[in-house]
């Protein structure tokens, strides 16, 4: 066979070619290679900056390493020097990069008022304002000072919280002191690793 793998335009046909007659036997190191194939580069090469971050799906806490190229995230990594991780990522982290790319991922507060059939778009403020004069006005409402039996309980049962996996000890203890000057007595974290 006169023929050199690196010349020939079929892929299967030039690692054939290698493996048969060339030093490449398993057909999967310079055959394999291609034109387009040696101008690929990294997107972890182009990045500006690395941002070090810690995965948001689980209450692990894996590390990660966020690469930003003119204020984008252009890649997502698990971090090396994680004690957690030691740089791996479960399917869902390694797919993280997702959550602030992904075309249908939702940028504005989205609305739909009761009865409406329709959903409107609101800037931020509005929709905090309207979260604190609900949890305002429903703490009055169902706020008691004693209990049927005349016992001092200071409470609610109309507020109750659920923290998720992500969040870590801090916020999970500002949730907790919240709750509790609210009144509530029904918080509760979902993570249990």
């Amino acid at each position: 066979m006169g023929l050199r793998a690196t010349f020939l335009p079929w892929p299967v046909l030039r690692q054939a070619v290698a493996s048969i007659g060339g030093g490449d036997r398993s057909g999967r190191g310079a055959a394999a290679r291609s034109r387009a194939t040696d101008q690929l580069r990294p997107r972890t090469d182009t990045a500006d900056r690395v941002v070090g971050s810690v995965c948001p799906y689980c209450a692990v806490g894996c590390g990660q390493l966020v690469y930003v190229k003119d204020e984008k995230v252009v890649q997502i990594e698990g971090d090396p020097a994680s004690p957690v991780s030691r740089g791996r990522l479960c399917p869902k982290g390694a797919a993280s990069k997702q959550l602030v790319t992904n075309p249908l991922r939702e940028t504005k507060v989205r609305y739909r008022r009761p009865y409406a059939t329709e959903w409107e778009d609101l800037d931020l403020d509005t929709a905090m304002d309207m979260i604190a004069d609900r949890v305002i006005a429903t703490r009055r409402q169902t706020f008691v000072e004693t209990d049927e039996q005349d016992r001092r309980v200071r409470r609610t049962l109309g507020i109750a919280s659920l923290g998720g996996a992500t969040l870590d000890n801090e916020e999970n203890y500002l949730i907790k002191k919240l709750g509790t000057a609210l009144g509530a007595v029904q918080i509760e974290n979902q993570a249990r690793i």
